[in-house]
């Protein structure tokens, strides 16, 4: 609801998906942004890990990947297709 409320400019502009077909999930109508601040997020606190731990090369690996999609790709129906992980709003 948070998001709604400060996104609605946005929703005029892009193409926002209307239902996630899954009761009781709203739609995130700027997830790309979200998307965006929580990979950026998830890169900057996987330095408290040790570099050399596999767990670490492994996050920051698949993160950096979802990151660049979600920068290159500008719709939710791209970044969903591009990334084969299911929905992201």
């Amino acid at each position: 609801m948070f998001l709604r409320r400060f996104s609605r400019p946005l929703m005029l502009s892009a193409r926002v998906k209307e239902t996630t077909g899954i009761v009781g999930l709203e739609v995130v109508p700027n997830a790309r942004e979200v998307l965006i601040g929580l990979y950026g997020r998830t890169l900057k606190e996987i330095q408290a890990v040790p570099e050399d731990e596999g767990y670490r090369k492994a996050v920051e690996s698949f993160t950096r990947h979802r990151l660049k999609v979600c920068q290159e790709e500008q719709d939710w129906e791209g970044i969903e297709k591009r990334l084969g992980c299911g929905q992201v709003t």
